[in-house]
């Protein structure tokens, strides 16, 4: 192979990981399609097999920070992503785990309390944790209260993590789905036209859904039930058991 040809193959790789999305998401989309089924539940075994190929998109993402130039979508993207690679790749670096509230009891860090709290990810020569993505970054930067259904905790009652990766293409019409099949689904919310026993996500990020009207208002943007303006609102248990088939 002459030196023009690598160079070219060169060219031609960067162009596939890093084109108009900022980079690309494909590995991961690979990854989610192979072992993630349409529930959401996660083939860890699997995937713990595979787990090189999961720290490579992961190395992707640490070398190609978002930038001013990217769109909002780009950005939004990046970071959703982000936050569900680094927590699979949490658990399979704690695997086997009944639950991801577990990792943070066994850490033996001063001042670390729970999973979400461990400086593990790296990006762009910056240590974050998963709190500081989604708080520091996603709620605070985007005011999208849809990526309360996309970014997904490991858990039996988080909203379902989707096997296909979001694109910044398709971000629009995923997080929609993401919202609608959360409410549509009985073990995560059940959901008639006067009471609603809501997901405690509903509870814990409240303001985030009432930034232009109630929380009722909100929930009857996706919900296939319609909930009377007065309906009574109880929260669920959560769930904090593994998504694991």
């Amino acid at each position: 192979m002459n030196k023009f040809t690598v160079f070219l193959a060169s060219i031609l790789l960067s162009i596939s990981s890093f084109g108009q999305s900022g980079v690309s998401h494909n590995s991961f989309d690979q990854l989610l399609q192979k072992y993630v089924d349409d529930q959401g539940i996660v083939n860890y075994k699997g995937l713990k097999q595979d787990r090189a190929k999961l720290k490579s998109y992961l190395a992707i993402l640490e070398n190609n920070a978002p930038q001013k130039s990217w769109t909002r979508d780009q950005k939004l993207t990046y970071w959703i992503n982000a936050y569900n690679a680094y927590t699979l790749d949490l658990i399979l670096e704690h695997y086997p785990v009944k639950s991801i509230k577990e990792i943070g009891s066994t850490i033996k860090i001063p001042f670390v309390s729970t999973a979400w709290d461990v400086k593990f990810i790296n990006i762009g020569g910056k240590e974050y944790d998963l709190n500081n993505i989604e708080h520091g970054i996603i709620r605070k930067e985007f005011n999208e209260p849809r990526i309360h259904f996309a970014l997904v905790c490991a858990a039996v009652s988080c909203p379902k993590l989707q096997n296909r990766a979001y694109t910044p293409e398709k971000l629009e019409e995923q997080l929609t789905q993401a919202a609608k099949q959360f409410l549509a689904n009985p073990s995560k919310n059940k959901i008639s036209s006067n009471k609603a026993t809501l997901s405690k996500l509903f509870n814990w990020y409240g303001g985030d859904f009432k930034t232009e009207g109630t929380l009722i208002e909100y929930i009857n943007k996706y919900a296939p039930t319609k909930l009377d303006k007065n309906a009574k609102i109880a929260w669920m248990d959560y769930n904090w058991d593994l998504n694991e088939q």
